[in-house]
């Protein structure tokens, strides 16, 4: 089946715009700590080998009674050792010995038939941000193992191959060999970036038109004069649709960058938590046939991206979809999500009000301990997540690193709020 076209380039580009320039390519900006986004990060650090165990759990149809913990799969991120994880949450597994067993408590799997009702509700919206995604991409296809890799940032069911693709063969088909996930269908209607829907919703907008990316900075960010200067006259270029064909500009230029970020603009707007491992962005950026010097483009406008350094690895968050560290509109698949964390700080606290208790009342829990091994002095010391920020020195290059003074109580109360509703 042939491609269908790519949609038509932008007309009325100045020919001046279409050359190289430099400007913020060779400036310096600095990188400011946002402790706000940084908990949006935190808090879900143990979040994705939580909800991978659930699925191994709970995905299948019946699920087993419980699962042999050397059963669990090898692909789960687990932080520390598979045990020491479990026992952090006996609000959701629970652990039976001879042999070591783990199995979901009532909560979690009232939790995730909850998470099943929502899964089907926005099937249709999860299939349209799938196809749009698609749609990105010149060869309208990309790799099934990278689309599995960006499930939960889609907020796609675990068995999506089998629950979403074959319900809409008008959009998705596999290739001959199964490795790729190809586009059927190009829909033009579904062709509107966010940021077009924002600026008709702000004011109006036809092709052609200069569109400004929403700006906004954490508290201690200074931008030099001469980038301001250029930032401005950045945003002044005609917006050009991470839908359109963009092949015919210059590599080096900035109405390419300015259709970079639009790209990496976009994508962010199609996960549920608008925000994505950056080596994950990466990679999907290769996909998308991004043009060289693309994974530098987060860092030369902290105005549009925060790149947080927290959990040993780096996150890119869409600053204008929060509010200090709320969402500004919460997808449904969000708020199950925050349901999973409210679940996971209830189990902690379990195991926290449990140290203060007679040891003799846990004789259940050191049995299990006995027979894996032991949390001895291995479990007791080994590494978590470090608290200190590693900042990446390729990413700052071009930049300095500076903090901002936003006060920690604050950002909690902002948290807890989140997660409680």
């Amino acid at each position: 089946m042939p491609l269908p076209p790519l949609l038509p380039r932008l007309r009325r580009v100045p020919a001046a715009l279409l050359v190289p320039a430099r400007g913020l390519l060779e400036a310096r900006v600095p990188w400011v700590r946002d402790r706000a986004l940084d908990h949006v990060v935190e808090r879900e650090g143990h979040l994705v080998p939580f909800l991978l165990t659930k699925d191994a759990l709970l995905a299948a149809t019946p699920p087993p009674h419980a699962v042999p913990l050397h059963s669990l799969p090898s692909t789960i991120p687990f932080p520390y050792r598979p045990l020491r994880f479990l026992r952090q949450y006996p609000s959701a597994f629970a652990l039976s010995p001879h042999p070591i067993e783990v199995s979901p408590t009532p909560r979690l799997s009232a939790l995730h038939a909850a998470e099943a009702q929502v899964v089907d509700a926005t099937l249709p919206d999860a299939a349209d941000r799938l196809l749009r995604l698609l749609m990105l991409a010149p060869s309208r296809a990309l790799p099934l193992r990278l689309v599995a890799r960006l499930r939960l940032d889609l907020g796609l069911a675990s068995d999506f191959q089998r629950s979403l693709l074959p319900n809409y063969p008008d959009y998705f088909a596999l290739s001959p060999d199964g490795s790729l996930l190809e586009l059927v269908c190009y829909r033009k209607d579904l062709a509107l970036s966010a940021m077009q829907a924002y600026a008709q919703r702000t004011g109006g907008y036809k092709v052609g038109d200069a569109v400004a990316f929403p700006l906004s900075f954490p508290r201690g960010f200074e931008l030099d004069k001469k980038v301001r200067k250029w930032l401005d006259e950045w945003q002044r270029l005609p917006y050009i649709s991470p839908y359109e064909d963009g092949s015919h500009l210059a590599p080096r230029s900035d109405i390419t960058e300015k259709r970079t970020v639009a790209v990496l603009h976009e994508v962010l707007s199609l996960t549920v938590g608008k925000k994505m491992e950056k080596e994950v962005l990466v990679k999907l950026g290769e996909a998308l046939r991004l043009p060289p010097g693309f994974r530098k483009v987060v860092a030369r406008h902290p105005g549009i991206f925060y790149l947080s350094h927290k959990l040993r690895t780096q996150t890119v968050v869409l600053r204008e979809s929060y509010r200090r560290q709320m969402l500004v509109d919460k997808h449904p698949m969000m708020g199950i999500r925050y349901q999973y964390l409210h679940l996971m700080h209830m189990g902690m606290e379990e195991v926290g009000k449990g140290k203060g208790k007679d040891r003799r009342s846990s004789r259940n829990e050191q049995n299990i301990g006995e027979e894996f091994g032991a949390a001895g002095e291995d479990d007791e010391n080994e590494e978590e997540y470090d608290d200190e920020d590693d900042v990446d020195e390729e990413d700052m290059e071009a930049g300095v690193v500076s903090e901002d003074h936003e006060s920690d109580d604050d950002v909690d109360e902002d948290m807890e709020e989140q997660i409680s509703h």
